[in-house]
């Protein structure tokens, strides 16, 4: 089949890609060994779809070129997906730090970028594999399950390695490793925290349980909630600061980051001497996990029977607790891929490789990681439409 543009991968960038070339009178035609297009749109955001943020700016991103991603961004905005989500009519509402979920369902999103596809003369073919893909004088060949297509532009946008159940693989690394792109070392991002086989035993108990906690390491700091569960540590603030974590590495957790802990021990043992320091801890922290901080004798002994000092030990193990994870979950559970093609390789305005006329990388597949929040979606769509306006 001669067609204009091959887009392997039917993910949010490859979806958006397509609509966009398509709409310039391009003949597309996308393929994608799923046995259904957008995969992860329609399991993200608990199959809510946080598919953007208000607050969108490349300190949102991590990249080991932290200026690439702004022409992308500056050109597609999230006003712009929110005017075309807007225009579909689906009904959409905000939540903590700017994040922009469905009111209904994923699908709906999904259901508009099928649509926009479908009025732009898309073709999508699911359930095929790419056997082989090959330079030519006049573009490329992709030779597949389903045949053979010739085309003068071919756009990766497969994806990364997380979620492997969402039919994640490397093709993408693969296929950018064969026209010579170097790959930045891949890593899961956005992923639940393990602990030591000494830490797990200590906190299994308190799965469940979640604190409003600031966690960081030396080079970032996040504020949100910390949930514990059966495995390790989790919740939003876990999973921002796993992105920037590495093997081996502590990341110091408070969790009382609206309090003078000591100076607010010493107030309280000066007027409730009796009272008993997990009671009145247990005004900002559950119980369980001030014991478990703690230790159960300590926790259940009156305030008189410390010494300033000793407040000052307390406030240090509960706002400056440093914590060695044992690792992550991996890519099993990571939403993200940290790593990727490397984007020194490629064109920051059109996605264009410069090492291979015509090959184009968009999306999870890039060395573009975004933050918690909605902001890989918008790489997706940013990204998607840039390349978009050239194949």
């Amino acid at each position: 089949m001669q067609t204009d543009v091959v887009i392997i991968g039917a993910s949010a960038a490859g979806l958006m890609c397509a609509a966009e070339a398509g709409r310039r009178g391009r003949r597309v035609v996308v393929l994608d060994h799923a046995n259904r297009a957008g995969k992860k749109i329609l399991m993200s955001g608990g199959g809510r779809c946080n598919f953007t943020n208000l607050d969108v700016s490349a300190d949102n991103y991590i990249s080991d070129n932290p200026h690439f991603c702004k022409s992308a961004l500056s050109r597609y905005t999230q006003w712009d997906f929110i005017a075309l989500v807007d225009r579909y009519g689906i009904p959409w509402h905000e939540r903590d730090h700017g994040q922009l979920f469905c009111n209904d369902s994923a699908r709906d999103i999904l259901d508009m970028l099928l649509n926009e596809c479908r009025k732009a003369g898309v073709e999508i073919r699911l359930n095929c594999t790419i056997d082989r893909i090959d330079k030519t004088d006049a573009g490329f060949t992709i030779d597949s399950s389903k045949g053979m297509f010739k085309a003068g532009a071919c756009v990766i946008a497969t994806g990364g390695l997380s979620i492997p159940r969402m039919c994640a693989s490397p093709f993408g690394y693969q296929v950018a490793g064969q026209f010579g792109h170097r790959i930045v070392p891949t890593r899961p991002g956005l992923v639940p925290f393990t602990l030591q086989p000494g830490d797990k035993a200590r906190f299994a108990e308190l799965a469940g349980i979640a604190v409003d906690s600031q966690v960081s390491n030396a080079r970032i700091s996040f504020r949100e909630n910390l949930l514990f569960t059966h495995r390790g540590l989790s919740g939003p603030v876990i999973l921002q600061i796993s992105s920037y974590w590495q093997p081996g590495e502590a990341v110091s957790i408070n969790l009382l980051p609206d309090l003078d802990a000591a100076g607010w021990l010493k107030a309280r043992q000066a007027a409730q001497p009796n009272s008993h320091l997990k009671t009145v801890l247990g005004e900002w922290l559950p119980k369980r996990l001030i014991s478990a901080m703690l230790g159960t004798e300590p926790a259940d002994q009156p305030l008189q029977s410390f010494s300033h000092r000793r407040f000052e030990a307390i406030a240090e193990s509960l706002q400056h607790w440093q914590l060695r994870p044992n690792g992550t979950e991996g890519y099993r559970t990571a939403e993200v891929t940290v790593g990727g093609v490397d984007c020194d390789e490629l064109s920051s305005k059109t996605l264009e490789s410069k090492r291979v006329a015509g090959l184009y990388f968009v999306g999870e597949v890039v060395d573009v990681t975004g933050w918690l929040g909605g902001y890989n979606f918008q790489w997706a769509w940013s990204s998607g439409w840039a390349a978009g306006q050239v194949v």
